[in-house]
Formats: C-alpha cells, structure tokens, sequence
C-alpha cells in the first residue's frame, strides 16, 4: 500500500498528451487550446473616443468652439479640426485629426450661434489610443488555457475563425457485478442500481473527456476479460469500478494483468477509497475504483480529474478555501489519510457531512468539498482553519 502522494506521482508520471484537432471557434468552449494566438490587428485599430462627446484641440478646451461636424461610430471623418473647432462624436467613433482630447455632452454648453464650450472641472482624454489594448502580432491567449466564453470573443476580435484544440480523451466506463441492475430497473433482493457508471460519465463530461459506457459486466472473468480488453483497444482511459478489493469475485487487478495492463499499484493509504488500482497498457491508462460511489467520485476527482486535464496540455488547480470548522470532528480509523466531506454553512464555517460510509451516496449532493486528516489524526476542534477542496 502506498499513500495518496505516491499514487499521486505515480499518475502524473503516466500522463500521455492527446492529439490536436482544428474547430471553428464557435465551437471551442470548454476545449484546451493548442496554439498560441496572435492578432492580425492593432488594438484599437484607430484613436477612439470613448464617450459621447466634442473633439478638439486641448489648447481650445476653454474657447467656444465650432462644431464642423457629427461623427457616428462606424464612419470615417471628412473633416480635420483646426483651431477653435470640434467634431461632435459618438462612443467608438475615429477621433479625426488635429485632435488631442474629447470632452463629453454632459459637460458642454450650447449657444444660441450653434457654437459650444466646455463646462468641466477635470479635462480628460477620453480616448482610447490605436494599439493601446494589443498590438499586431501580440499573443492575445496562449497555449494550454482553457477557453472560456470571453476568449471566443478574443478570437472573433483577432479573425481567429478556426482553432487547434487538444482532443478530448475517451474514457471507457465498466461497472462490475452481478448485483448491479439499470436504473430504470426495480432493484431485487441484494440488487442494486447501477449509479456508478453515470455518475462517472457526468465526470468525465465535467472533466473534459468523453465518455463511453461499456455496460455492467457480470461476476464472469471470461466476459469481464473480453468487455476490458475491448475498452482498452478503443480507449484512452478506461476507469472500472467494483471487483478491486479482496472478495471472492474481486478478480478485476487479474483480468487487468491478463488483458496485458501493467499494474503500478492496488491499494492507497486513503480513506475512502483504499482499493484503488492504476495501470497502464501502450497508450491506455486504466484505474480500477472500488465500487462504492462515495468512493469512486472522490478518487475520480483526486486522482482521474487532474490526469484528463494534464493529457489535455492543461494543469487543473482544485479551488481551494481556508474555514474555520463549525463543530468538533472524529474519526474511528486513524491509520489512513481521511477524505472527510463537508458543507460550508452560512456563516461560512465548515460542516462534516452526516456520512454513513462509501456507500452513502446521498451525501454528496449537498457537499461542497473535502477536507483531509493525515494518518494518526484522530479529532478536529470547532473553530480550527481546515482547508475545503472543492469537488
């Protein structure tokens, strides 16, 4: 058994990159870019105003002024502003030539003989310089950022129209056991639904992977064997769930080894989620979660959510918050790292989550993150800062 720190290392030494694909940016939410992108344009492209308002000269500012024309936003100025005169001008519209400073409606009076002066206090410039923002040829995003809704208008604003992203992961998902039924199923004596395998998919989508259930394979080593060797062949992750720890139909760590993964480890020191194996077979990595859905989604989080990230070019970092905790807290077990789930309440203070154990499902839906105890740790005090990892 090895704690979670080397398993940790162990994964991320593992780590392949995904190849690239071109979309059109309109599709590219949520993608890993794979190229570093540069504007075609200056920045603005010209002197902009900024407000609605009067150019001129700011030599003038005090002088009434001769309005020569209106400039709306989108048209080019006919007129270059001499001395004692203004262009009337709209926001994001050319600041024409011979002019230095706009000063807004608001602060400008009118006369009876069609000219206008400025009425402020405080001269501002009110424009916005050519290439102020970026420069032609500046990298405006950069390599292995996560695209967000903003950096598709960066790229509309560059003529950036087709992007390379990396390719999202396919991540094979099999539940074992003869106990697990579909969730449209009404559950037996000693049968269950299977949550793991949708629970995982959700995931792996939130993680930026695709996923691909494989289906539940029984307590048949043969059916097991070929399901696994299937995913394994199609794949670039397959995650299975159940058949890890120590029963008399937990043969999965030797189906892996039969289906020619190389096991690196199957067991960490953490609570929960101790039978947790990883292997790698070519260009397929494979993790085997124990099969109850508490544990599978915090090792999913924990160990599978950074490695899909970091395959993808990007390094995920989990948010993080320091709390004080609400309530004293102990444990039973001590021996092991513990993954204790918690809520954040209204006074921001940390609370466990009523848990019942790894099979506990329900308790995650009102769960905000994790908080760690290190092995030999047995109780927390009310109003000591724990740090919560999102999940």
């Amino acid at each position: 058994m090895i704690t979670f720190e080397e398993a940790f290392k162990i994964v991320m030494e593992s780590v392949f990159e995904t190849k690239t694909e071109t979309i059109p940016f309109t599709d590219s939410c949520d993608r890993i870019l794979d190229e570093d992108i540069r504007s075609d344009i200056d920045m603005p492209s010209f002197n902009r105003s900024a407000v609605d308002g009067y150019a001129c000269q700011r030599i003038d500012i005090n002088n009434e002024l001769e309005v020569i024309e209106v400039i709306p936003a989108g048209k080019k100025p006919m007129q270059i502003v001499r001395k004692n005169q203004c262009s009337k001008i709209m926001t994001g519209a050319i600041v024409p030539d011979g002019c230095d400073v706009v000063f807004m409606v608001e602060e400008s009076k009118n006369f009876s003989n069609g000219k206008i002066r400025f009425t402020g206090t405080d001269i501002k410039l009110n424009i916005s310089v050519k290439g102020e923002d970026v420069r032609t040829g500046d990298v405006v995003l950069k390599k292995g950022k996560l695209i967000q809704p903003q950096d598709v208008a960066v790229m509309a604003s560059v003529g950036h129209t087709k992007v390379n992203v990396k390719k999202k992961p396919k991540v094979g998902i099999i539940s074992t056991g003869d106990e697990l039924i579909d969730p449209s199923g009404i559950p037996a004596i000693s049968q269950i639904r299977n949550s793991n395998a949708y629970q995982l998919n959700a995931q792996v989508t939130r993680a930026g992977g695709t996923g691909i259930e494989y289906g539940i394979a029984p307590d048949n080593e043969n059916i097991t064997y070929e399901m696994i060797k299937k995913a394994i062949h199609e794949c670039d992750i397959v995650i299975i769930t159940g058949g890890v720890s120590m029963g008399d139909f937990d043969f999965v760590p030797g189906v892996l080894e039969r289906a020619g993964v190389k096991i690196l480890f199957d067991r960490v020191n953490v609570q929960p989620g101790k039978p947790t194996t990883f292997g790698v077979h070519s260009k397929t990595i494979v993790f085997g979660l124990p099969g109850n859905p508490v544990s599978s989604f915090i090792q999913f989080e924990m160990l599978v959510r950074p490695l899909i990230n970091r395959m993808m070019g990007y390094i995920w970092i989990s948010s993080e918050q320091k709390l004080p905790l609400a309530k004293n807290y102990e444990r039973k077990s001590v021996d092991r790292l513990g993954l204790i789930p918690v809520y954040i309440n209204k006074d921001m203070e940390v609370v466990p989550v009523d848990f019942h154990g790894s099979a506990h499902i329900t308790a995650l839906s009102y769960t905000d993150g994790v908080i760690t105890m290190k092995p030999g740790i047995r109780s927390l005090k009310k109003g000591e800062i724990v740090n919560v990892r999102q999940i």
